[in-house]
């Protein structure tokens, strides 16, 4: 667990170094860096996208994972559950016009956590005791965390929290979960989660204002969508 609570670490102080900068940052400078950081998440995202090997895995992928996402109304209840913890934790709300609580925790979270060195660094820290990856992407998340808590807020430091438990639980699960994660598995994950980032960034800066947690459990259909197209590719 050590290279998990690293990259938890590091958030944090990414995180606290950023929001540290932000009361220094004036309102309409911090307005545009987050259109910045929007920008930044879309080329993320988009590389991300290309890791995808079968477009038809993606578009089931996203289709099952959108009616289930709506079915359960996950958009409605993350946010509702993550305001509930910031009026209870913060005593000086999001102002209006700026980035809300909510924002820099789904954003960061997502980003920190949707990515082949987020399985296969877990994966291979749960199984064989290396850090190395997770240390070199604890790296990245530390200064990532310090632009996007800048622009953001405190839901970015918010988000170190289910880095680690996200992350926490796939190496305590490393054994039980790495025989249903192929390459060809994480790699459609990868593809499945950079879309969704695409949808988050376009609502960063104002394009959309899609329900992206609504389209979450679409990240984790590769795991049987994969196997199946398998299975009927060996039929015929």
């Amino acid at each position: 667990m050590i290279g998990v609570i690293v990259n938890t670490l590091t958030v944090i102080v990414g995180s606290s170094i950023g929001l540290l900068a932000k009361k220094i940052i004036p309102k309409n400078w911090s307005d545009f860096i987050i259109c910045g950081m929007g920008l930044c998440t879309i080329y993320i995202g988009i590389s991300g996208a290309f890791e995808g090997q079968n477009t038809l895995v993606a578009v089931i992928s996203m289709a099952v994972g959108a009616v289930i996402g709506l079915a359960a109304d996950i958009d409605r209840r993350v946010n509702s559950g993550v305001e509930k913890l910031e009026k209870r934790f913060i005593k000086e709300p999001s102002e209006s016009g700026g980035a809300s609580f909510t924002e820099g925790f789904v954003t960061a979270s997502m980003i920190f956590c949707v990515g082949a060195m987020t399985i296969l660094g877990s994966l291979q820290a749960g199984l064989t005791g290396d850090n190395t990856m997770l240390f070199t992407k604890a790296t990245m998340d530390g200064i990532g965390a310090v632009f996007f808590a800048a622009s953001l807020g405190f839901g970015v430091l918010a988000a170190g929290v289910f880095v680690f438990v996200f992350q926490g639980a796939i190496v305590l699960l490393a054994q039980f979960v790495e025989p249903f994660l192929s390459q060809t598995v994480i790699a459609e994950m990868t593809c499945v989660g950079s879309l969704i980032l695409i949808g988050l960034a376009l609502n960063l800066i104002g394009a959309t204002k899609i329900k992206v947690m609504n389209f979450t459990p679409a990240i984790f259909m590769p795991i049987a969508v994969v196997p199946l197209f398998d299975w009927v590719g060996g039929i015929f």
